[in-house]
């Protein structure tokens, strides 16, 4: 492609060199570069793209688009910027052809509940006959093909790259799930969605953000500037950020909610081991349905997921069939235990609020003991430390606190940031002396976390439940600067069948 193609509708500040060469590929590692490349310096947290622009001309790069004063070259184009990160979102959009256009895509923003949005729009999509692609945590799928997630939301260059083969490959509806992270970096800004979904907010990223505020602000971002159209919002109307959002930005949104007065809301609902069953009312009209997800909090995602599918016009049959047809979600609430043995989950829940949601909705079934495994992430927001000990040990009979992926952390400093949210009423009890019969309300430090789902699985009884919680469907485990394979689905099925 021509470089007046590729530098289209840039912010250009300045420009030197010649402007009529082709561009043979863009690129943000120099390490990819080749001959002919358009070559896009970005400032990061760790390195700046600015200190390898000699190498990405060693290796062929003809085009540099960059932000800072830096030394000109001869034979070489120079192209600065105001915002490198913006830029790099321009000239993919323009390389690729401008994806979007040929799509129909769905944002999906919040701090739960997007994945289990995005599997359920996924199968109400294919339910209709549709052509889905989905970029979210779990991975990235489209056309029978899967491909792993290293991040949430892809840079903008590959989110353009992927969007265009998804196009091509005859996709017309792509699910996106938008991270927080991906807003404030400019990850998105170069896609045209149709619709933006808001699931809720809650801490979580605050290493990052600092504060509630400015983690509301980089969602808002996302309605208020790349949206921009009421019409296309879907917005949880209970959640109380959701409510701000609303007003500030989008009371032309359609609102889903079990709380108060919504445009999408459950009637004669019912919440059950087996799972939700009810009805759902949309402003397109009303159905009923029967999932096998269960917990409150599910039904909040169907509802999101309802409110998004009728507002694209979806029939209503193929809204239930797609609920329906959706059995489970990787490492959402996912069981792997059978009949005769406790009844144990695999849960992602690594904040306050997914943690609280997931023991609550889980506390309504019990007949037995309910026992949490849980740790917290190394090298993330602290703050959310404490506030998941007393979550947790306040909603379960026994908690095993133990690693999560510690990173580059001493796994003990994070247990006793932990350790410090815990009332003084909990018990705390030394492993040595845990057995089957704990006799009250405690918890218990298990730093390895293949010792401590063991531990849990082989006290629990059958009527009990046991909560995996914090990793979900993830299958490593990050120590140090090492990441080994850990999945804690296949860890606990072990345990399982050893404690037969």
């Amino acid at each position: 492609m021509q470089l007046s193609g590729v530098i289209k509708n840039l912010n250009i500040l300045q420009l030197s060199g010649d402007t009529s060469g082709d561009v043979s590929s863009v690129c943000y590692d120099s390490g990819r570069c080749e001959e002919g490349s358009l070559f896009v310096a970005i400032c990061g947290n760790i390195s700046d793209g600015h200190d390898y622009i000699p190498e990405a001309i060693k290796r062929g790069a003809k085009y540099i688009v960059h932000e800072k004063d830096i030394q000109t070259k001869p034979r070489i184009t120079f192209i600065k910027v105001a915002d490198s990160r913006s830029a790099l979102g321009t000239v993919g959009k323009n390389f690729f052809r401008n994806p979007s256009a040929d799509l129909c895509i769905t944002g999906v923003t919040g701090t739960n509940g997007k994945t289990t949005v995005s599997y359920l729009l996924e199968s109400i999509f294919n339910a209709a006959g549709l052509s889905v692609g989905v970029i979210g945590t779990v991975n990235y799928r489209f056309g029978g093909k899967v491909f792993p997630a290293p991040i949430t939301t892809p840079q903008s260059l590959d989110l353009q790259k992927m969007l265009r083969e998804m196009a091509d490959s005859g996709v017309t509806h792509v699910i996106l799930e938008v991270s927080s992270h991906s807003l404030d970096l400019k990850r998105v800004d170069s896609c045209e969605f149709d619709l933006g979904i808001f699931t809720n907010l809650s801490q979580e990223h605050l290493d990052y953000h600092q504060t509630m505020e400015r983690y509301f602000l980089a969602k808002k971002i996302f309605f208020q500037e790349i949206l921009g159209n009421g019409e296309k919002m879907i917005i949880n109307g209970d959640d109380p950020w959701g409510q701000r959002l609303f007003e500030e930005t989008g009371k032309n949104a359609v609102t889903f909610g079990i709380e108060n007065k919504c445009d999408v809301s459950p009637g004669n609902f019912a919440l059950s081991p087996d799972g939700i069953k009810g009805e759902i009312k949309t402003p397109y009209g009303n159905f009923t349905m029967n999932s096998s997800m269960i917990g409150k909090f599910n039904l909040y995602n169907i509802l999101a997921a309802a409110a998004a599918a009728s507002s694209l016009q979806i029939p209503e049959k193929h809204i239930r069939a797609g609920i329906e047809n959706l059995k489970k979600v990787p490492g959402r609430l996912e069981k792997v235990s059978g009949p005769g043995q406790p009844a144990v989950f695999v849960d992602y829940a690594h904040t306050e609020d997914a943690l609280k949601n997931v023991l609550q909705n889980l506390s309504e079934f019990r007949k037995g003991n309910i026992i949490t495994v849980f740790g917290c992430g190394g090298d993330r927001d602290r703050g959310k430390r404490p506030l998941m000990g007393k979550a947790a040990t306040t909603l379960s009979d026994l908690t095993i606190i133990t690693s999560d992926n510690p990173r580059t952390e001493d796994p003990l400093m994070i247990i006793k940031e932990i350790e410090k949210g815990i009332a003084n009423t909990i018990k705390k009890y030394p492993p040595e002396d845990l057995t089957k019969n704990f006799d009250e309300q405690g918890y218990v430090i298990i730093p390895d976390r293949k010792t401590a789902i063991e531990l849990a699985i082989s006290i629990a009884g059958i009527s009990d439940i046991v909560l995996i919680a914090g990793k979900g469907h993830e299958d490593y485990q990050i120590i140090g600067d090492r990441r080994i394979s850990f999945d804690d689905r296949t860890v606990s099925r072990e345990a399982l069948k050893k404690s037969a």
